[in-house]
């Protein structure tokens, strides 16, 4: 491996951007809190730790079990 690279002629990846796709997602304080004690001590942004854990969720096909109850409005249609 060289000790330094030129890269003065390098070119952007034309794809990159359609690696990632921005969205906006709300969280709580305790779980932003949590990936970023984790991330801060792995040593890597906590954007990307939370990323990487969906990632795996995703590609592992893990499901959350979960029974949720609706509540208000369509709490009372659903029990009629």
């Amino acid at each position: 491996m060289r000790k330094e690279y030129d890269f003065s002629r390098a070119k952007r990846n034309p794809y990159a951007g359609l690696l990632k796709r921005q969205v906006t997602i709300r969280l709580d304080e305790v779980t932003i809190g949590y990936f970023k004690d984790l991330a801060q001590q792995i040593g890597i942004p906590y954007q990307t730790l939370i990323n990487l854990y969906l990632r795996d969720c995703a590609a592992s096909g893990r499901k959350l079990s979960l029974q949720w109850k609706p509540v208000g409005k369509a709490a009372a249609e659903a029990t009629g």
